[in-house]
């Protein structure tokens, strides 16, 4: 009888656990900084990249994070205006929470994509790598799902 109690207090505890916040606590003028990479045209990779920007910004709130998403190599296809559809309208509606989504120029131009050819309001940088880089040095956290 003792077991079995001291199996329900410790499953108890378990359902009931909360993530504990590092200091200093995400905050408007703290945010948690986070980068994500999409590099291949896999509708299930990038749905995956996607909805876990989606998650990260739940949890903490929108207004507590800073969240980029760089495309390069097969994964600009993720960012291209007549591409998946569905794809097109979950990039959009991260936009409208401030997502960052930067496109690679050099993927760009071995791939012969213009600007115009990307979703209003992507980025473009010269190198993508270099972007994931310098933003891990400036405290983004590079999250690979």
């Amino acid at each position: 009888m003792k077991k079995i109690l001291l199996v329900c207090i410790c499953m108890i505890q378990f359902v009931s656990a909360e993530t504990e916040f590092a200091n200093p606590k995400p905050a408007i003028d703290n945010p948690r900084k986070f980068i994500f990479p999409i590099t291949v045209r896999d509708r299930k990779e990038i749905n995956h990249v996607l909805s876990s920007a989606n998650n990260v910004m739940k949890f903490y709130g929108p207004e507590n994070v800073e969240v980029v998403i760089v495309a390069y190599s097969q994964g600009i296809e993720a960012l291209l205006k007549h591409g998946d559809r569905d794809i097109r309208k979950r990039v959009e509606a991260l936009m409208t929470y401030d997502v960052e989504f930067i496109a690679c120029g050099n993927t760009m131009r071995t791939l012969h994509i213009e600007k115009k050819d990307l979703i209003d309001g992507v980025e473009v940088v010269t190198a993508g790598i270099v972007e994931l880089i310098e933003r891990q040095l400036r405290g983004y956290i590079y999250i690979r799902p």
